[in-house]
């Protein structure tokens, strides 16, 4: 494939959890909301499509499995990282947004870039 499209693969939980807004009384209902802003984003332009969003523990709760408008969620099985490393080793031109250390090495190492949740944040529509 001599186009390679960019692939966003976005750490909910790290992502959500970098802003004090209280989304650990509901974490299905800030996972539903937060998906809803990133389909938004998408939407409007101010983020390019495709985008994977990886959702794990009771976050999976608030949003279903599904590709919506070239935004996917995908549901970890266990730990978060462990699927977006899978994701990262499995495809080429990956971008990954957290701010979780191991997890940026363990993705760098299959050469997927990465950038912080500040850097998403500010591209989501409000």
């Amino acid at each position: 494939m001599c186009d390679a499209v960019r692939v966003l693969v976005i750490d909910a939980a790290n992502v959500i959890g970098s802003r004090p807004t209280g989304w650990w009384r509901d974490r299905p209902g800030a996972a539903r909301a937060f998906t809803a802003q990133v389909r938004a984003s998408v939407a409007s332009g101010r983020l390019g499509k495709p985008v994977t969003i990886v959702l794990e523990g009771q976050a999976r709760a608030g949003a279903a499995e599904a590709d919506v408008g070239g935004v996917a969620v995908v549901h970890a099985p266990g730990e978060g990282d462990d699927t977006i490393a899978a994701i990262a080793r499995a495809n080429r031109q990956v971008v990954v947004a957290t701010a979780d250390r191991a997890l940026a090495a363990r993705v760098r190492a299959d050469d997927a870039e990465v950038v912080g949740p500040s850097w998403l944040l500010a591209r989501l529509v409000d």
